[in-house]
């Protein structure tokens, strides 16, 4: 007999639990991807709304010399209305629309979801963002130049997208513990960068000679991918139990009175769970209540003997907490506000990276999307580095619990790098290159830990008592009020580099020393509790 592959070997040495584990893992990467790359397009085009007609041939004119010149028509080239000369004033209003309803709506997507089946609150938010992204990108086709209409498109945008990261952080919170939940949130978390990656790929690609489609290809993928969620997506894991034990019980035809069968469970965010209980009276001995698929069994399915009953467990479902009790939650408060600094740097660069890099460059809008691409790359490694074990330092973020102090030292070393990148950039393409990849670590990775790591961690804080519905309260929470920061960043940055674009980055590094000074409290108390127990992740008190 011929020896089983290595390969082979290899994929059976998973059980049905990590399979499933792995598929939600890989499946929440692609749908938030979807979202991040629907949103890059935007930034892309500015360049291309508003261009630098410097080269306009002025038309000559015959008859008298004194009068002013005439530009062609033809060669007009910005797209009203910003054509104008306040167009960065324009760009950045038409980001705030997007980021302020972003932000509102993000305080109240968390409580809507913990309320709603999560595949069906994300299918549909999914849909109608593309419906919108591709809104924006008809404007072009239809030839529209009302200011108007691209903010109505911008805030409806931003409304539906804030179903997106409570949905997913919620989803992937159910499905992986505690463990190693700092490593797999930052390798999960880089999909915000290759989001932006393939965003502005997609965009650059377009952009020259169509760019509404910048915007139609990008709202066509979302929409699908809102299609392939309401088909595959499992919320928790107990949902797949429920399937199981339920396509295992044998039918009333053959058991026509021993059975009792309680189908009148709701498993779409309660998740009881599900017990088997022999029947009083029978010939076996009567037997206590034992679990019958725990939660180290995800997707076993136990067969049901005859004279068992399938009972579900009586405790009460547990219910939403309130806004109020999720802010009472030790580390809330303080890692909001310091994500809402911390986002504003984010996002500034995010929706205003590549215009930048035309102006100071000189470079086209292709070639500058492209090259706004690797700070999206220095931030999937900044997000991973600051979740795994880095030099023999075991990773501040897992095993010793000091997720403060990882963002801290992270932060610290970002605001000098900004003033670096905004000198270095000007001394040509080599240097611009090396800045942006390590600007875009140490950006994104205090962004991305507090947005996935932490959230998840104190949205299943020991106070909640096991009230895993809390998870989504506290993550919209945590991200709307970054989101704050978000709207604010962009729209200060249109109104600042009209008077040149050194009062911007002193502005981002003013916003990451905030953030710094924010967390120091958490410092503190991670560094004081180190000392006492070395080696134990910080429990931090209810206040």
């Amino acid at each position: 007999m011929a020896p089983v592959p290595p390969g082979i070997r290899f994929l059976a040495s998973f059980n049905r639990d990590q399979w499933y584990k792995a598929f939600t893992f890989a499946l929440t990467f692609l749908l938030y991807t979807s979202f991040h790359l629907s949103r890059k397009p935007i930034s892309i085009v500015k360049s291309e709304l508003h261009k630098n007609c410097s080269h306009v041939m002025r038309a000559p004119t015959e008859s008298s010399s004194g009068q002013q010149p005439v530009l062609h028509p033809e060669l007009d080239c910005s797209w009203k209305p910003f054509d104008r000369n306040n167009y960065k004033q324009l760009l950045g209003a038409m980001d705030y629309s997007f980021l302020c309803a972003y932000a509102i709506g993000m305080y109240l997507s968390g409580i809507i979801g913990e309320r709603l089946p999560i595949r069906l609150y994300l299918t549909v938010g999914m849909l109608t963002s593309g419906l919108f992204t591709c809104l924006f990108g008809l404007g072009y086709v239809y030839d529209i130049h009302s200011l108007g209409f691209y903010v109505f498109v911008q805030v409806a945008n931003g409304l539906v997208q804030t179903t997106g990261w409570p949905s997913v952080v919620t989803c992937i919170g159910n499905w992986f513990g505690k463990g190693r939940r700092g490593l797999i949130m930052g390798l999960w978390n880089s999909h915000t960068s290759v989001g932006n990656i393939l965003g502005s790929l997609i965009a650059g690609y377009y952009v020259s000679s169509n760019w509404g489609l910048s915007f139609i290809v990008p709202g066509v993928i979302i929409a699908a991918m809102g299609v392939i969620c309401f088909l595959f997506l499992i919320e928790h894991p107990n949902d797949l139990k429920i399937a199981c034990a339920q396509s295992s019980a044998p039918s009333s035809q053959n058991i026509p009175s021993l059975w009792k069968v309680h189908k009148n469970w709701n498993g779409v965010n309660g998740h009881k769970d599900l017990y088997l209980q022999y029947k009083p009276g029978a010939k076996t001995q009567s037997w206590d209540t034992e679990l019958l698929l725990g939660q180290e069994s995800i997707g076993v399915c136990v067969p049901v003997q005859q004279q068992q009953v399938v009972v579900v467990k009586s405790e009460a479902e547990p219910s939403p907490i309130s806004f109020m009790r999720a802010l009472r939650i030790p580390g809330v408060v303080e890692f909001s506000l310091c994500l809402l600094f911390a986002k504003l740097v984010s996002y500034t660069f995010l929706f205003w990276l590549p215009l930048y890099i035309t102006k100071a460059a000189h470079l086209d809008a292709k070639k500058a999307g492209d090259l706004s691409t690797l700070f999206d790359v220095g931030g999937i490694v900044g997000g991973i580095l600051v979740c795994v074990d880095v030099c023999g330092v075991s990773v501040i973020s897992d095993k010793m619990g000091k997720r403060a102090t990882t963002c801290a030292v992270m932060l610290l070393l970002a605001a000098p790098t900004l003033y670096g990148f905004s000198m270095i950039s000007q001394f040509g393409l080599g240097p611009t290159i090396g800045m942006l990849l390590v600007c875009g670590g140490l950006v994104n990775g205090p962004y991305a830990l507090i947005t996935t790591a932490v959230s998840a961690d104190l949205g299943t804080h020991k106070s909640l008592k096991g009230n895993a519905r809390a998870l989504s309260t506290v993550t919209a929470i945590i991200d709307g009020t970054g989101s704050v920061g978000a709207a604010v960043g962009p729209l200060l940055a249109g109104l600042l580099s009209a008077q040149g674009w050194d009062q911007v980055f002193y502005m981002l590094m003013t916003a990451d020393f905030l953030a710094l000074l924010l967390l120091l409290r958490l410092v503190m108390k991670e560094h004081c509790s180190h000392r006492k127990r070395p080696g134990v992740a910080v429990e931090l008190k209810e206040h």
